[in-house]
């Protein structure tokens, strides 16, 4: 294996950088329940009260959620003057929706076609995802406030962040996972490093097609994948850089220019 090529040096990083990468690591899995909570109350809408689409679209808005927690079934709407509505609204958010929805609502509760059997289960199950969307979504926002603290403490963070379309997570990504980034001579060893390089699958006589290797950290492939669509989408210099590829192929472009945008030299 080592012969071959087959392996790879460590690198060893400052603390900073390995602050980064565990407290990503932590944002995965919190984004993940998040998800899944978000899935879970909308397959729980589309049971108990689908007709809520129609007035909110975002099942996951501050207005949707805002009303699940005031009303959680259809029966607790039939009742309500749009007035009291609005009233109650108004104890959750600095900007509710207006009359008019509210009077939808209320229609829509009355003709809904939601199940009304177990209710109070439904309601018990309701409560259960809220507290664990709001969970996530808390832990979600103390993590990211850590990064952006870490950020600050490496030097040449803030100089990255000044290019248009790369975020403090795509950066605090790229950061946790490659290390030191004046630990590259060069902008393919970047890449090398992620698994981005080329490489061409043969055996004897026969060739196959060249691809990229995926021999490297996944996760570094990941953030520079999507840092790479963020800088093609937002920033112009980079969009016209990639002006005659296609698919994949520009967005490996892109990567390239990304790791050279900041010359490896200033960051030493």
């Amino acid at each position: 294996m080592v012969k071959n090529g087959y392996y790879a040096i460590v690198r060893p990083t400052s603390e900073s950088f390995e602050e980064l990468r565990i407290l990503m690591s932590n944002r995965d899995v919190i984004v993940k329940r998040l998800v899944s909570s978000i899935n879970q109350i909308n397959r729980w809408v589309d049971v108990v009260f689908p007709e809520l689409r129609q007035v909110f679209k975002d099942v996951s808005g501050k207005g949707a959620i805002a009303t699940l927690r005031l009303f959680p079934t259809p029966i607790e709407l039939r009742s309500m003057q749009p007035q009291n509505v609005v009233i109650e609204w108004k104890s959750l958010m600095k900007r509710q929706p207006g009359l008019r929805k509210a009077q939808l609502l209320i229609h829509l509760a009355k003709h809904s076609i939601g199940t009304r059997q177990a209710l109070d289960a439904y309601k018990f199950h309701l409560q259960q995802l809220l507290e664990e969307y709001d969970l996530a979504t808390t832990q979600l926002e103390r993590v990211e406030e850590q990064v952006t603290e870490v950020l600050n403490q490496i030097p040449y963070a803030n100089h990255l962040l000044t290019i248009k379309g790369i975020s403090e997570i795509s950066l605090a990504g790229i950061l946790g996972e490659a290390g030191d980034l004046s630990g590259f001579a060069h902008g393919n060893s970047l890449l090398r490093h992620a698994g981005l390089h080329l490489a061409e699958a043969s055996s004897g006589k026969w060739k196959g097609q060249i691809v990229i290797s995926k021999r490297g950290r996944s996760r570094l492939r990941r953030f520079l994948y999507l840092a790479t669509m963020s800088l093609v989408m937002n920033n112009p210099e980079f969009r016209d850089r990639g002006d005659g590829s296609s698919g994949f192929f520009m967005e490996g472009i892109s990567t390239f220019h990304t790791t050279r945008t900041v010359p490896v030299d200033s960051l030493i």
